[in-house]
């Protein structure tokens, strides 16, 4: 039986370890490479959204993992899902947005779901997607954003500690607002570990792990 491939597509190299300890953990038998652009997140960043001309280079890195011969693409980066949605209808093999599967698992779980992110360029394509998997299956959800504004940068410039206080804090006030919260950046899943388990009183969802899983179970089996 031949060796399935799964093509990584990122935009921040730091994600290569995160998804390799993902997939030694999920899957069996699967080869994988990665395409790695951080040149399309600083774009993004700097001009405050995804343009034609940046979702264009995303859509060709994806079309290029296609060509390398991946039988399944995972796109690991929020800020760039429509250019994600685009390329998905350009390739022949499944495209998958690292976000969906943690946007299904929300809509299961809660009527008001909290989206928060340390960049508005990723809190508005997350709410949007989890907004329209609720609708897909008929659901009316309330969804909460909140942005941990600045965060980001003093992640950037080195200082994680002054970072993870401020997701921490604005983690701390959404719990006590919605059912359920979604990490829009994947960056941000190691705060919810300084919580305690009285801090977390309700799920918080982080979409590298549950992406992979869903990944295996759908087409990896």
């Amino acid at each position: 039986m031949k060796t399935k491939t799964l093509g990584f597509v990122h935009t921040s190299a730091t994600l290569v370890p995160v998804f390799q300890q993902l997939t030694n953990e999920y899957l069996t038998n699967v080869e994988t490479f990665n395409i790695a652009d951080d040149s399309v997140i600083k774009d993004v960043i700097k001009k405050g959204r995804l343009t034609p001309t940046t979702a264009s280079r995303v859509v060709s890195h994806i079309q290029g993992a296609e060509a390398a011969g991946a039988d399944v693409i995972l796109a690991t980066c929020s800020s760039i899902g429509s250019a994600i949605e685009t390329a998905a209808t350009l390739c022949s093999v499944p495209v998958i947005r690292v976000d969906l599967a943690m946007a299904d698992e929300a809509v299961r779980i809660g009527d008001k779901i909290g989206v928060i992110a340390t960049l508005p360029t990723t809190l508005g394509p997350t709410s949007d997607l989890v907004k329209r998997r609720a609708e897909a299956v008929g659901k009316k959800v309330k969804i909460v954003s909140k942005l941990c504004e600045g965060a980001f940068d003093f992640l950037m410039n080195g200082n994680s500690e002054k970072h993870d206080e401020m997701v921490r804090e604005g983690l701390k006030s959404l719990i006590k607002e919605v059912d359920v919260i979604v990490l829009a950046q994947a960056s941000m899943a190691r705060v919810v570990d300084t919580l305690s388990s009285e801090e977390k009183s309700i799920p918080i969802l982080a979409s590298p792990g549950i992406a992979m899983k869903k990944l295996a179970e759908t087409y990896f089996k």
